[in-house]
């Protein structure tokens, strides 16, 4: 007997309503037409009293009716970014056979998809229909469950009845890739520094061999053509695209999670640039490590930002290659000393202040370039 009536006191219910001016307008005049009825006894009062509860009754039920069986699907893209916007799809299917649904609005409670409002005049029974709409994810992470609300006025207005409904779902929102202030003067920087990087490299030779119609001038070897009396080209060996390594660095104390949020921005839009210039690639942490594009694509990356987090003190991974050309985004230089990063371009604690500052690029010339620190130590 408890338990039924603590589960009667905690029962909520699913549709609630909320009474219009013309319900409470309606309502005055039922109560008035009421006493005149009972103060007169005038069967005619009766029978009107009689026909304006009835048109109460059944502007509930067929309003209760309308919002029964309604079922709501978010379609997302496939790739979701954070603090972008997005378009997506909204299905509505009237799961009753026959019985139609009429004005309908349906709405978001969630905070990244609160501009939606929609309206459905009718919904047929058995019906789906479909509306574009756009969402936005504040942040990264994992999204779970959410809710929308239908609301309804329908037929006569008299209530606004609205019904709470839960989405099951869970979206996994990247890292936002958009430049964020500083974002392209850091790599328009690191991009001349890696044109200095691997300037001087050029192909290895192979060996020499007869000319073919149609091939430039230039690579004509005219000792070798000398000598043999016909025109002899030199071939050289293709070169394996170069290595750009991208480390950041996890261990991040206390009171510096904001600054890991920007390393995050700054790792998911240095690799979607570098990603797309289909050069080969290696992005690494602490506990991940994956190389483009022998070993994943550049999803694999944005899914692992999408639920990094800090860690604890752990040693970092060892470069991929001696000549590669390396990023570090860290708060500390000192546990890279000793593991290989000595020549690697250093973002520290001031790199995305000093971006986020106005016009002035973070590596001018009166200020050394990012590495400079890790590389003085060892000379």
């Amino acid at each position: 007997m408890r338990r039924a009536w603590r589960a009667a006191l905690g029962w909520r219910p699913s549709v609630r309503h909320h009474i219009t001016w013309s319900g409470l307008a309606f309502t005055v005049l039922i109560v008035f037409i009421g006493l005149a009825a009972f103060a007169s006894a005038n069967n005619l009062l009766f029978l009107l009293l009689a026909a304006l509860l009835a048109t109460m009754l059944i502007s509930g039920l067929v309003s209760r009716l309308g919002l029964a069986g309604l079922e709501v699907k978010l379609l997302l893209p496939e790739n979701v970014f954070a603090r972008r916007e997005l378009p997506a799809r909204i299905q509505l299917r009237n799961a009753k056979s026959w019985m139609p649904s009429f004005s309908l609005h349906l709405a978001s409670t969630e905070a990244e998809e609160a501009r939606m409002q929609l309206y459905f005049p009718i919904i047929p029974g058995s019906a789906t229909l479909e509306a574009l709409t756009q969402v936005y994810f504040p942040r990264r992470g994992i999204f779970g469950d959410s809710h929308y609300q239908f609301t309804t006025r329908f037929p006569f207005g008299f209530t606004e009845r609205r019904l709470q409904v839960r989405l099951h779902r869970e979206v996994l929102v990247y890292p936002s890739i958009d430049p964020q202030p500083g974002f392209e003067d850091l790599l328009f920087s690191l991009e001349g520094d890696m044109e200095a990087h691997f300037r001087g490299r050029g192909h290895d030779f192979y060996r020499i061999r007869p000319y073919e119609p149609a091939e430039s001038a230039r690579h004509v070897d005219w000792k070798a053509t000398a000598h043999i009396g016909e025109l002899q080209v030199r071939e050289f060996a293709r070169e394996e695209d170069q290595l750009v390594e991208v480390f950041l660095d996890l261990n991040v104390p206390i009171g510096k999670e904001a600054w890991l949020e920007q390393a995050i921005d700054c790792c998911a839009f240095f690799c979607w640039r570098l990603a797309a210039r289909q050069g080969r690639l290696r992005f690494a942490t602490q506990n991940f490590d994956v190389r483009l594009p022998e070993e994943g694509d550049i999803y694999t990356i944005l899914k692992f930002l999408a639920q990094a987090s800090p860690l604890g003190a752990r040693a970092p991974v060892w470069p991929y290659e001696e000549n590669s050309f390396q990023i570090v985004l860290s708060l500390s230089a000192a546990p890279f000393e000793q593991t290989g990063w000595h020549a690697a371009r250093f973002l520290g604690v001031d790199a995305f202040s000093s971006a986020a500052g106005g016009s002035e690029r973070p590596w001018g010339n009166s200020k050394p370039r990012a590495g400079a620190h890790l590389r003085h130590r060892h000379r």
